[in-house]
């Protein structure tokens, strides 16, 4: 290789470097988070029930906050309670953004989850979280939106039966956009981290 030929090499590399360098400085860094990100999903895109003070709600209502949802019943006797005290526990950590974190519990349980069983079981976690609950009808079309699995596990007596369903928390930005699965068992840290990292990326 002569030297007329070294030198445009040696040019065309430095170029080739220079530019690699703008596009890499304007591509967007996308968020690393704890839980799995379904950004852009074409599920989980609603909630339209009723609270446990009597007022319909959705997503619509939340603009400006983390929404976490979870599906559950008041009488699980494990992973609902943990999920929401856990919950609690993130809600708390956000010091001055507290009031940024919505908890929406959706019972999957209407029959015995009546609307002032929920406001008492919310008031055990937080009392700003809300309860949803909705006719048979109307919970199985959200369940099938947020492909939630539940079903009703025959006790000893007509009352004493339990609830299988899904474990895991839905994440909703301040838009109101699904952004995150979280599973069951990740920890509150984990959850904490995440929502602090959807709230500086508004």
């Amino acid at each position: 290789m002569n030297r007329r030929n070294a030198t445009y090499f040696i040019a065309a590399g430095a170029l080739l470097a220079g530019a690699s360098g703008l596009l890499g400085g304007c591509s967007e860094q996308k968020p690393q988070f704890h839980a799995i990100d379904i950004t852009g999903a074409d599920y989980a895109k609603d909630f339209p029930l009723t609270d446990h003070n009597g007022r319909p709600r959705s997503i619509a209502d939340f603009k400006g906050k983390i929404v976490v949802v979870f599906f559950g019943y008041t009488q699980c006797p494990d992973v609902c309670p943990t999920s929401m005290a856990e919950l609690a526990e993130v809600k708390r950590s956000l010091g001055p953004d507290a009031d940024k974190l919505q908890g929406v519990f959706i019972t999957v349980d209407p029959q015995r989850d009546t609307p002032e069983v929920l406001k008492a079981y919310m008031a055990n976690f937080d009392p700003t979280f809300l309860a949803l609950r909705g006719t048979p009808e109307q919970l199985a079309a959200v369940a099938k939106d947020f492909k939630v699995y539940y079903k009703k596990v025959d006790g000893k007596t007509p009352t004493s039966y339990t609830m299988d369903h899904s474990a895991g928390s839905y994440v909703y930005d301040t838009q109101g956009h699904i952004r995150l699965y979280t599973r069951y068992g990740g920890g509150a840290q984990a959850l904490a981290d995440d929502v602090k990292l959807l709230l500086k990326s508004r």
